[in-house]
């Protein structure tokens, strides 16, 4: 009987084990036309597992370990690599798990970006380690996964380790943006996440960032480095006054569980929120050019309707005029979700953060009439794709135009 994915975290859930979610990328599934031929690491996690890397004097020092990729039942002895000529007049710092298997490799397949992935890092004496892997088949085991740590967005590294409670979104944004300062009232109560996607906008403003795609990117980000930060600051010493007073593990329990919902509810609010701000940024106002997840058919609701719910039920209203958006964090097992929206609406428009898709699906998109929109910072992990994935700019250059053409 194959091994499920609750057996395996539950065989993996020792205070010793060190453990690395991502989601992986075009990049990393060698969708861009890249020649890494391996997917990408943070140097630091890697030296740490894997001490002999770091040996800057020498070029590209390398490490063969044991890797277990227990969701497909293979092991393999790949390589770990720190590319390092940047110290000898090049521009590569980076390090990269190479010789997988090629493209047999379920790591390398295409089919696989956007797949969240867990690494369960076993030290043992000798100077390295043995690595176990799963890579979520189905939107079924990525639920078992967030149900224990909360979602994983694309581009971040979560990482939990012997005594660490809180995972880290340092990967996001580098520097700490609060400097320690939060406001006495959020120690009584944490924040709403309306608090939070105010505060991150506070903290936006002081920047500048002028193109519509890239405002996107970067709230997001700050947004979810923000959250990561009062999380810790104020839900660690809750956690450690369970300690010292020796609280029942059901206390732990509870207190897991609530972290866990709240970071869901964050994730499932957060781009919508701020498409919405940058809508009305963008001269479009809410019942006027847009209605948000309005009721227009007995199926599923979409996020966004242009330019209105009475257009759409109009049945004289041109369809060619109507516009829906989609709006998911990640679309590689969602994006056929959107199927079931608007049936007026013949091209379903879907938001993605996702960093890249296969050739394969992206073509089964398409032959569903689904256009994907990605921000323009997020383009070069499309590149395996070509032109035909829209900007948010592009998007709402286009809803502007209907105000002149209904």
């Amino acid at each position: 009987m194959a091994l499920s994915i609750e057996s395996w975290l539950d065989q993996h859930s020792s205070a010793h084990v060190r453990w690395l979610l991502k989601r992986l990328s075009a990049n990393d599934t060698q969708q861009t036309g890249g020649h890494q031929a391996g997917f990408y690491i943070p140097r630091r996690d890697l030296f740490r597992e894997f001490p002999a890397l770091d040996q800057p004097e020498q070029e590209n020092p390398k490490v063969i370990f044991d890797l277990y990729l227990d969701s497909h039942d293979e092991k393999v002895a790949p390589v770990v690599t720190w590319y390092n000529n940047k110290f000898r007049n090049g521009t590569r710092n980076e390090t990269r798990i190479t010789r997988l298997g090629g493209s047999a490799s379920p790591l390398l397949n295409g089919r696989n970006t956007g797949s969240l992935i867990l690494m369960a890092f076993l030290s043992e004496d000798g100077p390295t380690c043995k690595i176990h892997l799963w890579i979520c088949r189905d939107q079924e085991e990525e639920q078992c996964v967030e149900d224990r740590w909360g979602p994983v967005e694309p581009g971040q590294i979560v990482r939990f380790g012997p005594g660490q409670l809180f995972s880290s979104a340092s990967d996001l944004l580098g520097r700490r943006l609060l400097n320690g300062e939060i406001p006495s009232e959020w120690h009584k109560e944490f924040p709403s996440t309306s608090d939070i996607f105010d505060k991150a906008l506070e903290l936006a403003s002081r920047r500048r960032t002028e193109d519509v795609d890239s405002r996107l990117v970067e709230r997001r980000k700050l947004e979810l480095k923000l959250f990561s930060e009062v999380e810790e600051a104020v839900e660690l010493p809750l956690f450690m006054d369970l300690a010292n007073n020796n609280a029942p593990m059901e206390k732990f329990l509870e207190k897991a569980k609530s972290i866990v919902n709240r970071r869901k509810s964050r994730s499932g609010l957060s781009l919508e929120r701020h498409v919405r701000q940058i809508l009305g940024e963008e001269g479009l106002a809410e019942s006027r050019d847009y209605d948000y997840q309005p009721t227009v058919d007995s199926k599923a609701r979409p996020d966004f309707i242009f330019p209105s719910t009475a257009a759409y039920m109009d049945s004289g209203f041109p369809t060619c005029n109507l516009r829906m958006l989609a709006v998911k964090t990640t679309c590689k097992d969602r994006w056929r979700q959107v199927l079931k929206e608007a049936d007026r609406v013949p091209t379903k428009h879907l938001l993605t953060l996702q960093q890249g898709v296969s050739t394969d699906q992206f073509q089964e998109m398409k032959e569903a009439s689904v256009q994907l929109v990605v921000p323009e910072p997020l383009h070069k992990h499309y590149k395996n794709v070509g032109h035909e994935v829209l900007t948010l700019e592009d998007f709402i250059e286009d809803v502007q135009g209907l105000r002149f053409d209904s």
